[in-house]
């Protein structure tokens, strides 16, 4: 097995692979429902893919991760669905984080953070501190997220600065704007996957997609293997990113 995974490895050309993959794990319900189970059974057999796939990422050396765990607009599914979530996050932070450490990984949350409980909270705050100092992959995990809600959130702040008189409508840039989003500091999105078939971004990481590569799959989060993540950045690999130019 070990062999096989290491030669699954070696299929990636390493001077071709994005610096920053992002990924909607979405068909954890549709994928329980199909298998006569519960919703949350999905969501428990989500949990066990991204743990495979962070462990290749980690294994290729990418270096950003970024995962749509929980959006804005979740709030709104059933209240035992809710709670279910919040208790499979809060466990999977404390079951996962220091093999996390131990890997090297640095783990970041993006979005909302302070609608969560106080307990989540501190949680993501004590993983976010333990891993600080590491210098591998760059996970971010998408918690009450959305785009939309980022930008407009880096909006306001950029208001409040010019309001004191910290800079001027006239300094903000590119680069001045990019500091007040949640990916701060990070490369942009090099490759977008998205799981469970559907042809859509839903509000995810829409200033740092502006020239990502799309990635569709019709499986199921759950079914998502690293056989198939490596399928996606060997694609990737071969595609001619022009960035709105002309063809070299």
């Amino acid at each position: 097995m070990k062999n096989s995974y290491t030669e699954l490895l070696n299929r990636v050309d390493k001077n071709k692979l994005p610096r920053h993959v992002a990924i909607i794990m979405d068909g954890n319900g549709r994928w329980a429902s199909f298998h006569g189970l519960l919703r949350s059974a999905g969501h428990t057999a989500g949990v066990k893919t991204l743990k495979k796939i962070l462990t290749t990422a980690v294994n290729l050396k990418l270096e950003a991760l970024t995962v749509y765990a929980f959006s804005t607009e979740n709030w709104k599914r059933p209240h035992a669905e809710v709670d279910f979530l919040m208790h499979l996050f809060s466990e999977y932070i404390e079951r996962e984080k220091m093999e996390m450490h131990a890997n090297n990984v640095r783990i970041k949350f993006i979005g909302r953070l302070n609608e969560f409980s106080p307990g989540i909270q501190a949680q993501m705050k004590d993983a976010v501190e333990l891993m600080k100092n590491n210098s591998g992959v760059m996970f971010n995990i998408a918690a009450n997220y959305g785009g939309q809600d980022e930008i407009i959130r880096a909006t306001q702040s950029l208001a409040k600065k010019v309001a004191e008189g910290k800079i001027s409508a006239n300094e903000i840039d590119k680069k001045i704007f990019e500091n007040e989003l949640d990916t701060e500091g990070q490369p942009p999105v090099d490759l977008l996957i998205r799981t469970s078939g559907d042809l859509r971004i839903s509000n995810f990481l829409l200033w740092q997609s502006a020239y990502a590569e799309l990635w569709f799959t019709k499986t199921a989060w759950p079914e998502f293997t690293p056989e198939e993540f490596i399928d996606a950045l060997v694609d990737f690999g071969n595609r001619d990113r022009k960035f709105g130019g002309l063809n070299s």
